[in-house]
């Protein structure tokens, strides 16, 4: 259930939801592969066909003198099977 941060909402992200069927989620570094289908199957009640994660490495930011870094994390692609769709204004 804590596996999933929340949807990752993009112009990348909503033309792969209508083209490739896919869903963008933010996960929990730890996370697997195994566990983000598992949340993502009991979480919304779709099948999902195949998922592939990905590390994103936190930018550098600077605010005049003082220098910090983002947080490193993680991204994760959801393809589900044939037919099934995740809407977020209805989730809820």
């Amino acid at each position: 259930m804590q596996v999933i941060i929340g949807p990752h909402v993009s112009e990348k992200s909503t033309v792969l939801a209508d083209l490739a069927n896919q869903v963008v989620f933010k996960v929990r570094p730890d996370a697997t592969k195994s566990e983000i289908k598992a949340a993502v199957e009991m979480l919304f009640e779709v099948s999902v066909k195949e998922v592939t994660t990905t590390r994103i490495k936190g930018k550098q930011k600077r605010f005049g003198a003082l220098r910090g870094r983002r947080s490193d994390w993680k991204k994760a692609y959801v393809r589900l099977a044939e037919g099934q769709d995740i809407d977020f204004m209805e989730a809820e």
